[in-house]
């Protein structure tokens, strides 16, 4: 703030004279006029919130490897496998899973009859918690179409029963079964492939008992 060596009066800013006696302002004294300062540069600022974003995914993704390290190492630490005569029982912190390679068993567990006088190539079954499944596939000298007859007449109910030249597919479904019958023609011999699930709701329908 200036004042006018004369008479005292309070001088504007950037005034040449004294409003109230007139005198020149000397140069020296004049008050500069106010420019507005320039706004700090934003780049910097939003340079630094990237690398705050970038660092922050590096640490949640560090911390994620490092959890499901840490679960990892749990599960096969607790974790205990058996194997005898090819049943083997995996025993986990979730469940236990057991499965055979045994054809003969898993043709006992299959459900529904294997096709007369079909040999048994292989089979397999697994239990993990309450679900049951169990594979089995074989091999028969009759055609195609005496292979799907009888099993439609075994599973008269499928929900899919479709052919595709010389090929089959049969479905059939209930609240606690699913039975899939692949059939197709493999050189001379027709080859079935039956898979069965087993278990409570497995189709995801609600019981109306």
């Amino acid at each position: 703030m200036a004042f006018c060596n004369s008479c005292g009066t309070t001088l504007e800013a950037g005034a040449k004279f004294c409003p109230k006696c007139g005198t020149a302002v000397p140069m020296a004294a004049a008050i500069p006029a106010t420019t507005p300062s320039a706004p700090p540069p934003q780049g910097n600022s939003a340079l630094k919130v990237i690398l705050m974003l970038v660092a922050g995914v590096i640490v949640l993704g560090i911390l994620g490897i490092g959890t499901l390290v840490f679960v990892i190492h749990r599960v096969a630490h607790n974790s205990r496998v058996r194997n005898r005569d090819g049943n083997v029982q995996v025993e986990t912190p979730f469940g236990s899973v057991q499965s055979t390679n045994n054809p003969d068993e898993a043709v006992r567990n299959l459900g529904i009859d294997p096709y007369p006088g079909a040999r048994v190539l292989q089979g397999n079954s697994a239990t993990i918690g309450g679900m049951h499944t169990v594979s089995a596939q074989f091999e028969s000298d009759d055609s195609t179409d005496k292979v799907a007859a009888f099993y439609s007449s075994k599973l008269p109910n499928a929900s899919v029963n479709t052919k595709d030249q010389n090929h089959y597919t049969i479905v059939s479904t209930d609240k606690k079964n699913i039975v899939t019958i692949n059939i197709a023609p493999e050189g001379s011999k027709t080859r079935i492939n039956i898979a069965t699930v087993t278990g409570k709701n497995v189709t995801g329908s609600s019981s109306s008992d």
